[in-house]
């Protein structure tokens, strides 16, 4: 086999062993450097918004009235923390994609559903528009029946363990069989 390839190499000098373009394997190094800068930004992002979050939570706790916060105030933390945890799943999405390189589309929809529930938890019910609650709740339901196929698919495409008797085929030994059976065979 081998020298079948060494034979076809000789012919064009364009192509790899493994039969990919040196064009389209050189763009596939630029992206794989770039979702590596990618994975960087992120941990920075990541670094700073958890500084964010400790910085702003003292200047709520220190202003008057001291170590109290009012519900705008824990809600506002608790949109910064879901902003942390959101920029740690894409995180998660990028180093996967460097690991595996594919997109895995539940990671993928997992961080959507965190990002929307983020929006649910820091919404104002009193200043948003009614078609935007609904709107929020069809993303919401659109991204958990997603979800909810995925694993179901899952769940389908892996083996099931089959019981003894399904393992083997009954078959008789030859010494189990009738005598007619055994003479005929």
């Amino acid at each position: 086999m081998k020298q079948i390839w060494d034979e076809r190499a000789a012919d064009t000098d364009d192509h790899s062993p493994d039969g990919d373009d040196l064009l389209i394997q050189g763009l596939r190094q630029i992206i794989r450097l770039s979702v590596r800068v990618l994975a960087i930004l992120m941990t920075l992002v990541i670094v700073w918004g958890v500084i964010d979050v400790g910085w702003v939570l003292y200047q709520r706790l220190v202003t008057p009235p001291m170590f109290l916060l009012e519900i705008d105030d824990i809600l506002a933390t608790f949109g910064a923390f879901m902003a942390v945890l959101i920029a740690i799943e894409i995180f998660v999405n990028i180093t996967i994609y460097l690991r595996d390189d594919i997109i895995h589309v539940k990671i993928v929809m997992a961080t959507a559903l965190m990002a929307i529930a983020r929006k649910v938890i820091i919404l104002d019910v009193k200043e948003t528009d009614v078609m935007m609650v609904f709107a929020i709740a069809a993303v919401i339901f659109s991204l958990s029946i997603g979800y909810w196929l995925l694993n179901l698919k899952v769940i389908q495409l892996r083996p099931r363990p089959m019981a003894p008797a399904q393992a083997r085929p009954a078959q008789a030994a030859p010494a189990q069989r009738p005598a007619a059976a055994r003479h005929e065979a």
